[in-house]
C-alpha cells in the first residue's frame, strides 16, 4: 500500500501523482475519480500496478507518436517524454520498446545526420550538432570514420556556403576575401582547406 501525498496539476486534464513523496505518474482527471485517488489517500498494490501498465502503455505510444513525427536521438526522445509528463520507469520502458523495434537507433541517426548535410557544415559544426542531440561522443567518432568525412567535402561545402553568400572570387577584394575566410573559419573549418578553396578559386 501506498499513501497520495501530492497531486499536482499538469494542465487542465492531467496530474501528476506523487506516492509516499516521490513521483509516481502522470493521469487524467477521469482516472483520479474512478480510481479515487486524492491527496491523503492509499492505493493497493494491485490498483498501483494496474495504473503503472495504463501509464508504461501511453509512454510508448506517445514515444511512437514522437517518432513518426521526425526522427529523434535517445537523449531527446527521452527529454520530451519526461516533459510530457512520464515517470522514469515509463520512460525507460517505452524507450527499451522503441529501440526493439529498432525505431531509435543513435548511429543510424548520426550517419544520416551527416550525409545530409556534409556538403554544407563544417566536421566541427556537425560534430557539435550532434552532440548538442545527446548522441554520444564515440558514436559520433565512429560514424565519422566509418564516413571517411575528409577534405573533399570539406571543399564542397566551403564551395557551398561561398556560392549561398553569392562570393564571387574574381570580383572579390582584399577586405570581402578576409570577410569570407573569417567566416569559414568560425563555421569550424579549418585555415588550410579555406585557405586552399579560396587560392584555387582566384
Amino acid at each position: 500500500m501506498m499513501t497520495v501525498t501530492k497531486i499536482e496539476p499538469l494542465s487542465k486534464t492531467r496530474y501528476k501523482v506523487y506516492l509516499d513523496g516521490q513521483f509516481a505518474f502522470t493521469l487524467y482527471k477521469g482516472e483520479l475519480s474512478r480510481y479515487h485517488i486524492a491527496e491523503e489517500s492509499v492505493i493497493e498494490d494491485d490498483i498501483y500496478d494496474s495504473l503503472r501498465l495504463i501509464v508504461i502503455k501511453r509512454a510508448k505510444l506517445r514515444a511512437m507518436h514522437l517518432l513518426s513525427d521526425m526522427g529523434r536521438t535517445e537523449s531527446q526522445l527521452r527529454t520530451k517524454l519526461k516533459q510530457g509528463g512520464y515517470a522514469e520507469d515509463a520512460v525507460e520502458a517505452a524507450i527499451r520498446y522503441v529501440e526493439s523495434f529498432g525505431y531509435i537507433n543513435d548511429m543510424e541517426y548520426a550517419r544520416s545526420f551527416i550525409d545530409s548535410r556534409k556538403d554544407r557544415k563544417s566536421k566541427k559544426e556537425l560534430y557539435a550538432a550532434l552532440l548538442q542531440k545527446g548522441v554520444p561522443a564515440e558514436i559520433v567518432e565512429q560514424v565519422f570514420e566509418e564516413a571517411d568525412y575528409g577534405e573533399k567535402d570539406s571543399r564542397r561545402a566551403i564551395e557551398a556556403l561561398m556560392r549561398k553568400r553569392s562570393y564571387n572570387p574574381e570580383t572579390a577584394d582584399v577586405k570581402e576575401k578576409q570577410k569570407m575566410m573569417g567566416y569559414l573559419m568560425r563555421k569550424g573549418f579549418s585555415y588550410q582547406d579555406v585557405r586552399n578553396v579560396l587560392q584555387v578559386c582566384e
